[in-house]
């Protein structure tokens, strides 16, 4: 397994985590919205790497959207879900690889 592969799966758990209805936007906002600083570059170095060892990136470039918008209550919770879901099923197939 390739370190792009590991922060596909690093990002998609902490994505997941901070879509948990009531805890994610409690950690969000007890934190002053730093989780969502940490995501986007978190997000930024996945894709940079991403793209350097050619693999798919979408996940990482859908993940900095969801930083801008996570502070959006019900879009926030939709976002991170989605971001975790594309970035889980990406690390899954390139670890089957």
């Amino acid at each position: 397994m390739n370190r792009t592969t590991i922060l596909k799966w690093l990002s998609g758990v902490c994505e997941g985590l901070l879509a948990i209805p009531i805890a994610g936007g409690t950690f969000i906002v007890s934190m002053s919205w730093t989780p969502l600083l940490f995501m986007f570059a978190l997000h930024t170095v996945t894709l940079i790497l991403s793209i350097r060892d050619a693999r798919f990136s979408a996940g990482s470039i859908l993940g900095m959207i969801t930083s801008f918008v996570g502070a959006i209550p019900i879009i926030g919770w939709v976002m991170h879900s989605i971001t975790a879901l594309v970035l889980l099923i990406d690390a899954a197939i390139e670890t089957k690889k």
